[in-house]
C-alpha cells in the first residue's frame, strides 16, 4: 500500500486491484455487492467506479473516491472492512494490491502490464475534455446564473463554472475516456 502522507483534507482517490480466482469470480461478484453499499456509507465516500476484467486480464479494479485522506484511512482501517477482506481473502489469487492517489494522476494509471502514457498522450486527452466542458458548462449554467443575483459577480461564476468541470472531469468524463482511449493511451 503507497503510504506517502498526502494533505488531510484534499481529495483522494484508492486504487485496488484485486484478482480472484477463475473459480471464484461468481463468489468474488457477491462480495462486491456486500462490500460496496458499506464502502458508501462511510463518512467522506464520493463514489465508487468498479472496473471488471476485460480481455485477457483478471484483475478487477476499484477506485474509491474520498473527500480526505483522513476518512478514507479511517474505511481503509476500519474492522468492517477488515471483515470483509478476511472473507474474500480465500477466493484471491493473491493479496490485493492498494495504491492511494490525488489529484489528476489517477486518470492515467496504466493497466498492470503497460508502461505509463507519455505526458503529451495525457496533455491532449485532458484537452481534448476540458476544452468542449469549458464551452458548454456555461452555456448550460447561464439560466442558473440569471435567477441568482450572487452569481452575477463574476469570481463566483466562474468558480461555479470551474466546480462542475473539475467534478464532471472528476467523476463522469474521465474514468469512462480514459477506458476509450486506453489503446492508444498506452502503446
Amino acid at each position: 500500500m503507497n503510504t506517502t502522507p498526502l494533505e488531510i483534507d484534499s481529495p483522494v482517490t484508492t486504487i485496488i486491484v484485486q484478482r480472484p480466482l477463475k473459480a471464484c469470480t461468481h463468489l468474488y461478484e457477491e462480495w462486491l455487492k456486500e462490500i460496496t453499499p458499506l464502502a458508501q456509507q462511510a463518512t467522506g465516500h464520493r463514489g465508487v467506479n468498479i472496473i471488471r476484467p476485460h480481455g485477457e486480464h483478471d484483475a478487477y479494479t476499484v477506485v474509491l473516491h474520498f473527500d480526505s485522506e483522513a476518512n478514507l484511512r479511517q474505511w481503509l482501517n476500519s474492522e468492517t472492512r477488515k471483515k470483509l477482506v478476511d472473507k474474500v481473502r480465500p477466493y484471491l489469487n493473491d493479496a490485493e494490491r492498494i495504491d492511494i492517489r490525488t489529484g489528476l494522476e489517477f486518470w492515467f494509471t496504466p493497466p498492470a502490464s503497460k508502461k505509463a502514457a507519455p505526458p503529451y498522450k495525457q496533455y491532449l486527452i485532458t484537452l481534448t475534455a476540458i476544452f468542449p466542458l469549458s464551452i458548454l458548462v456555461p452555456k448550460i449554467l447561464s439560466p442558473l446564473f440569471d435567477l441568482l443575483p450572487v452569481l452575477f459577480v463574476p469570481v463566483v461564476r466562474s468558480f461555479v463554472v470551474s466546480a462542475t468541470i473539475v467534478a464532471l472531469m472528476t467523476f463522469v468524463i474521465m474514468p469512462r475516456f480514459v477506458r476509450l482511449v486506453a489503446r492508444w493511451l498506452y502503446r
